[in-house]
């Protein structure tokens, strides 16, 4: 049957880039988003205006969803966030990046391997991420497989869409024994799970809901080895659609920091090109690289230019973190410099090091940080560029932009339904607060309100592929 959800509409229109998001942003106050029987949008605009053959007072077969006056807005894409750190939120590790993982993460992934535990994890996670309006996700999976079965299965039977791989280390301290492979399996465990996962829904990656990509950590927890090998296997199965996901230039503690000492082991200048297939010393070719449409590099904080340049040349995207680098002290990805490069940016709440499920709080806190950067670099983001670093960006990052992401006709309809009847102060700022005169601001100041007030509460209803998940 063919549903029609009637509200208040917001999406970022067509294919723009970010510096482009203003103009295509599309405000329909009592918009009419139709759906048809196979999940897909079938047509997108004022109420009054929906043709005879899709109106419900004229077919049976329509049916009506009142939202009125709630808003309809696209499913959140999170690019990065870690399954094995479910339960690691806001974890005191008494330091930045390397003491928290040797602290707090490692230890909390180790209790992966029991099967009992994962799938337990694996259930909340997947009820987490729902409650939270996230669809669609990168999610940086467990060292172990019976992990990572518990969260494929998890995230099918709660209707999402998911692309994940399990967490390669081969080298690391101590803590990290537990999650530590050797080199070969390292290798043959990834393919097992690219051949048991990718696509396994459907049996097509082009219709499927979950996907897999290849993880190794970063670069200190592989070795050059590793890489190699990594190259080969990527070779192999980059033209299956596979993926890879890893962390870049998060902390830059001087000396002691990840990327002083990611450079100090592969005796390189650049972060980038350990993955980039130049991890010999001096920045010599080893390997394949890593780098293309379907890869995304957490965090990007402390970028060369040079590194930009190359992931903007190769489209790979970066998954924006601003709430974790926040907790872990790691900086603030400059806005400005970085969008110039011509590079993807979506967001990410890598929850375990940030402490929010939510987009929409990543979102708060990237307005925030990006205002206060020094000088002239300081920007107050426009409500359409966080829209679109929530929802459209994302679905770019994830190689997925013609799937979802916002509401042009033919996209599968992710959507989520927000009601701020259900949170009082969304409520409030909605309804109550001074609206300028002009309507393309006042437009931009209700986005903006919803944005940064929404909370989970007010989220009544998730749908993906125009099936109602949550």
């Amino acid at each position: 049957m063919t549903s029609i959800h009637r509200g208040q509409i917001f999406h970022v229109a067509g294919s723009p880039a970010v510096t482009d998001a203003v103009a295509a942003l599309e405000y329909i106050e009592d918009g009419a988003l139709v759906v048809d029987g196979n999940g897909v949008i079938a047509w997108l605009g004022e109420y009054p205006d929906v043709p005879d053959h899709l109106h419900p007072d004229q077919s049976d077969a329509v049916s009506l969803h009142d939202h009125r006056p709630g808003f309809v807005l696209p499913g959140f894409v999170d690019t990065h966030l870690h399954f094995p750190q479910t339960y690691a939120g806001d974890c005191y590790g008494g330091g930045q990046l390397l003491e928290w993982l040797e602290r707090c993460i490692f230890p909390s992934e180790a209790r992966y391997a029991d099967e009992t535990f994962a799938v337990a994890a694996a259930e909340e996670f997947t009820e987490r991420r729902l409650r939270a309006g996230t669809t669609a996700a990168m999610v940086f999976g467990s060292a172990f497989p019976v992990a990572q079965d518990a969260l494929f299965t998890a995230t099918l039977d709660r209707g999402l869409r998911i692309v994940s791989g399990r967490g390669i280390q081969t080298c690391g301290p101590p803590a990290a024994e537990p999650l530590i492979t050797g080199e070969d399996d390292a290798i043959t465990m990834s393919a097992a799970e690219v051949q048991r996962w990718h696509g396994a829904d459907t049996g097509d990656v082009t219709t499927a809901l979950v996907q897999v990509a290849l993880v190794p950590r970063f670069s200190l927890s592989v070795t050059p080895r590793t890489l190699a090998s990594l190259g080969e296997l990527y070779d192999e199965l980059r033209p299956a659609g596979v993926y890879v996901h890893t962390h870049l230039n998060e902390n830059n503690r001087p000396g002691t920091g990840e990327m002083d000492a990611t450079k100090a082991a592969y005796g390189v200048e650049s972060y980038l090109d350990t993955y980039d297939g130049l991890f010999l010393p001096g920045g010599r070719r080893g390997g394949s690289s890593l780098l293309g449409r379907r890869t995304i590099m957490a965090h990007a904080v402390h970028c060369l230019d040079r590194e930009l340049s190359r992931m903007a040349e190769t489209e790979t995207s970066i998954a924006h973190c601003p709430v974790s680098q926040l907790f872990l002290g790691s900086g603030t990805m400059p806005w400005l410099r970085t969008i110039r490069s011509g590079v993807n940016v979506a967001l990410g709440t890598d929850h375990g090091a940030g402490d929010e499920w939510s987009i929409a709080r990543v979102v708060n806190d990237s307005y925030k940080v990006h205002i206060s950067e020094p000088d002239h670099s300081g920007v107050a983001l426009h409500p359409a560029v966080l829209l679109f670093t929530a929802t459209l960006a994302g679905a770019r990052a994830l190689d997925q932009e013609t799937r979802f992401g916002n509401f042009d006709v033919g996209k599968e309809a992710d959507f989520l339904v927000i009601d701020p009847e259900r949170w009082p102060p969304l409520y409030n700022a909605i309804n109550r607060a001074v609206r300028s005169d002009d309507p393309q601001m006042a437009r931009d100041q209700i986005l903006f309100a919803v944005l940064m007030q929404l909370r989970e509460s007010a989220i009544a209803e998730v749908h993906v592929r125009g099936h109602r998940v949550g």
